[in-house]
């Protein structure tokens, strides 16, 4: 978990003026000379609790303070241009990388992968805010997204380099994906049997330069059209509430 605080005015001037008293806000003297090195970048502290930051915000009005919560999932569901693409569409999802995971060589090339001997997977890894959208989310899309039950294959796509797969960053990501290809199994979504690979994350390489954003440079491409255009549009249509704000 991260935390982020925005420093409205001078913190001499709201301590000053602003300070309610140690029995109003009985954290603050524990935790105000680490809030001073947080904010002037002299402490080691990486995260408080909410607690801790809804504490110090009582006290000090003026202290704007926004709560993040950072995490990773990493994804293989085909080509990773279209995986990319759904997921920068979602709200709460800071960065997606295209790349190669659940292989046995350091630093694959695209061609490697590609001709099957390097053992990975074209997989994208999604930086996102679980505070705005959460893993389980994450999966309702993916799942929603591509073909699940086609092994080493999506559409015309053919390699061990398409298959579908989880590499999960913790014993709570591996439950969670579990238990979703679970209902999906027992609610009988798709009519065969769902094969995706659900694995430890081990290692992750960004794919070369020119297949970072394809899609947002190469919409025109028969492709995108073709594939991934449907795909967006099937994002639009069911998962509506998920989608982030169009950029100003």
């Amino acid at each position: 978990m991260g935390v982020r605080f925005w420093l409205q005015g001078r913190l001499s001037r709201t301590t000053r003026g602003e300070r309610r008293g140690s029995a109003a806000c009985p954290l603050l003297n524990h935790n105000l000379s680490a809030f001073k090195k947080l904010v002037t970048g002299g402490g080691g502290l990486r995260w408080w609790s909410t607690a801790v930051a809804v504490g110090l915000g009582s006290c000090y009005p003026t202290l704007a303070m926004v709560i993040t919560r950072t995490e990773l999932a990493t994804f293989g569901g085909g080509c990773f241009w279209c995986t990319e693409a759904v997921f920068r569409a979602l709200r709460g999802v800071t960065d997606v990388q295209p790349g190669y995971a659940g292989g046995s060589v350091p630093n694959p090339s695209y061609e490697q992968v590609c001709s099957g001997s390097t053992g990975h997977a074209e997989a994208i890894q999604i930086t996102f805010d679980g505070t705005l959208v959460t893993f389980h989310d994450l999966l309702a899309v993916f799942f929603a997204t591509h073909d699940p039950t086609t092994r080493n294959r999506q559409d015309a796509d053919v390699g061990t380099q398409y298959r579908s797969a989880i590499f999960y960053h913790s014993e709570e990501q591996e439950q969670q994906a579990a238990a979703f290809m679970a209902e999906l199994t027992n609610d009988g979504t798709f009519a065969q049997p769902i094969l995706t690979e659900l694995t430890p994350f081990t290692s992750f390489y960004p794919a070369e330069d020119h297949h970072q954003r394809y899609f947002e440079r190469n919409s025109d491409q028969p492709y995108c059209a073709a594939v991934i255009n449907p795909k967006l549009a099937k994002l639009r249509a069911t998962f509506a509430h998920l989608l982030a704000e169009p950029s100003s």
